[in-house]
């Protein structure tokens, strides 16, 4: 079915008196098919209210729009019809008089006999024939209710809006009422979004819920499908397996929010002085092409114009070592493996937990797979040329490098092996390296092969020791690849300072992308203090075409190293909860029940979009879908125990609630 309303990235922001500015709602992305109900929910001063009005036309998002059967919504009209809660009924006027006034309003030109037909039928439909003769103060709220359905339902809208409408009734006046409008949704065929507060009435009308995050900056932290069969009757509702199911999931979140909220109320604010809390930054880094953003941010100044005075860029020996750095406190900001915020934060490898945020992904794509030339040789070309050749030597173990266990490396290495029926823990050994030890174990014959980000896997093909089987353009090209981390209890007391970090990385990416600025951006990375590499091997995928070390001729791979274009650096939930699922599928987390409130601590869509907005970038993230891996694998973010589920290759999954707040309250 094709989409009859698309929501397309709105914000609203409104003015404040003092001359700033609220951000009520925030890249809010929502498709509706004809004949949908959808119902939003969250709790107050989430904007459930304010997206509606914008759907009708009441009120303007300041950025995006929304579409209408192709067409975008400007003003109101007859074709879209609200429902208030306080009924919006003329006092002075009778039911029949409340209902013929919005018919004869559209229907001007239609003869007096039919539009005096629509209005008896929809008295009819909504049971008030007792009443029909009726003024508003005679009636209960409960008919005053139905008077305003019948009369939306009456000019026939081909989107019925409704704003908590039952929610001032009692219950059985309620429950009568949501029985009957299922009832003429059904009939009518009418497509319907409902702002309510109430989960359970939400479980009985809608195909599906969306929850809003609390405000400022509210978004869409998560879909539910409610796929109980229509015509549905309470009863019969309620005593649906997934009922309760999908009930405690609702409940789950928005006591998830209600915990945010308070904690958001507890935070101390840290007054800035002179601009920034801090100026001087010790920020670490792994040498790979990647860190260019960090290296063009000290060398070209980025860091100074934004009042970062003194930064120091600390060249680790592992990612290992940047995790310790940033937990002792002895680094302030690193560049990181995209999946360590999340593994900091809830504690992976029987660690301490420490709350880290990612506001900023740095790079995208930049890896590959690089097996011994031995296996080239052997005629190994494929996923299945391989498999086959590990089927050859049973007895022997084959090992491969990873540079850290929440790396996109490992990760994305075990997701390539697992696709070919290969199980990364049973078939072959998995074991970590820091990137820049890579070629000498494979030089040494202590590892099979590796994969790692560049200059790494391009030595291997110079030195004619490897070859390149796949980079990451083939198995999921744009994926995020290095993260700046920082400790939330550092952001919450440098706030400024933060997003001064932010907004000097920002622009520096901006010029990592321009290609005029690749020569210069290699000189500087090939330094000693840098990267330390020499040109002809750190040229390929950067500026020159790649060569895998194939038959094949060298191709140019658009975006190999991504820094900026293309939204590189909004930091996706969707991205985070793909990273959560691979985790918990290698048993390296249990997957977390409350993942939506982490990746709202994590990655922080808020703090980019200031710094963003600040440099008068777009701070719009990508498109809220599917993620579809090169398998053809189809990941949805609103699922992710099932995708989860679906994997034929994984450790067994655990699912428990990591709360945060005790663990950064013992941490401290």
């Amino acid at each position: 079915m094709s989409v009859f309303v698309e929501v397309d990235h709105i914000d609203r922001v409104f003015n404040l008196p003092n001359g700033g500015s609220y951000i009520a709602l925030k890249n809010i992305e929502l498709k509706i098919k004809q004949g949908e109900f959808i119902s939003l929910i969250g709790h107050s001063g989430c904007g459930k209210s304010t997206l509606l009005n914008i759907i009708a036309g009441l009120d303007k998002p300041t950025q995006g729009g929304v579409i209408l059967e192709g067409r975008q919504v400007t003003k109101p009209g007859p074709d879209r019809m609200v429902v208030f809660q306080n009924y919006s009924l003329l006092p002075w006027l009778t039911v029949r008089e409340n209902i013929a006034l919005a018919v004869d309003e559209v229907y001007p030109n239609r003869p007096k006999g039919e539009r005096r037909g629509i209005v008896e039928h929809h008295i009819d439909l909504v049971g008030l024939r007792a009443a029909a003769s009726k003024r508003p103060g005679q009636l209960s709220g409960g008919m005053k209710q139905r008077v305003a359905i019948a009369r939306a339902l009456a000019i026939r809208p081909k989107l019925l809006l409704l704003d908590e409408p039952f929610g001032a009734l009692d219950a059985l006046t309620r429950g009568g009422l949501q029985e009957q409008l299922m009832k003429i949704c059904e009939e009518s065929h009418v497509t319907c979004v409902m702002v309510t507060h109430d989960v359970d009435e939400a479980l009985l009308l809608s195909d599906r819920i969306v929850m809003l995050t609390n405000g400022p900056e509210s978004h869409i932290g998560q879909i539910i499908d409610v796929e109980i069969p229509r015509p549905r009757h309470r009863m019969e509702v309620v005593n649906h397996p997934s009922y309760y199911s999908l009930r405690n999931e609702m409940i789950y979140f928005l006591n998830q929010q209600k915990k945010a909220k308070l904690r958001q109320r507890q935070q101390p604010q840290v007054v800035a002085r002179n601009g920034l809390e801090k100026v001087n930054l010790e920020i670490g880094f792994i040498p790979l092409t990647d860190c260019a953003p960090l290296v063009v941010a000290k060398e070209k100044g980025f860091f100074e114009k934004y009042g970062l005075e003194e930064v120091t860029l600390n060249r680790e020996p592992s990612w290992k070592a940047i995790a310790k750095g940033i937990v002792t406190g002895r680094l302030d900001a690193a560049q990181m493996v995209a999946g360590m915020p999340l593994t900091l934060t809830m504690g992976a490898g029987n660690k301490t937990p420490l709350p880290v945020v990612s506001a900023l992904t740095l790079s995208r794509n930049g890896n590959a797979i690089t097996l011994n030339k031995d296996f080239y040789n052997r005629g190994v070309r494929t996923l299945a040329d391989f498999k086959a050749a590990l089927q050859e030597t049973p007895d022997k173990v084959h090992t491969l490098g990873v540079v850290y266990p929440s790396s996109m490396q490992n990760l994305m290495l075990r997701y390539w092996l697992a696709s070919g029926g290969i199980d990364p823990d049973l078939d072959v050994a998995l074991t970590v390296i820091p990137p820049p030890q890579m070629f000498s174990n494979l030089k040494a014959g202590n590892i099979d092969g590796y994969c790692t980000g560049e200059p790494w896997n391009s030595r291997a093909v110079y030195e004619e020791l490897g070859f390149v089987i796949a980079t990451d353009l083939d198995l999921w090209a744009g994926h995020p690849e290095k993260v700046l981390g920082v400790r939330e209890e550092w952001v919450n007391k440098y706030p400024q300072t933060h997003i001064a970090l932010i907004k000097a990385l920002l622009e520096a990416c901006e010029y990592c992308d321009d290609p005029r600025n690749r020569e210069e951006i290699l000189n500087l990375l090939i330094q000693d203090q840098y990267v330390g590499s020499a040109p002809e091997y750190t040229r390929p995928g950067f500026i020159d075409p790649y060569n895998r070390g194939t038959d094949e001729k060298p191709q140019s791979l658009f975006r190999y190293n991504q820094f900026h274009v293309d939204k590189t650096n909004f930091p996706d939930q969707r991205e985070g909860l793909w990273l959560m699922t691979q985790l918990a599928r290698w048993g390296m987390i249990p997957f977390p029940k409350n993942w939506v409130s982490i990746l709202d601590r994590v990655r922080r869509i808020d703090l980019f979009g200031e710094a963003a907005r600040d440099l008068g970038l777009m701070d719009i993230g990508h498109d809220r879908g599917p993620i579809r891996m090169f398998d053809g694998t189809v990941f949805d973010p609103d699922d992710p125990l099932e995708y989860l589920n679906s994997l034929e290759i994984k450790r067994q999954i655990r699912i428990v609630e990591i709360d945060i707040d005790a663990v950064a309250t013992s941490v401290a």
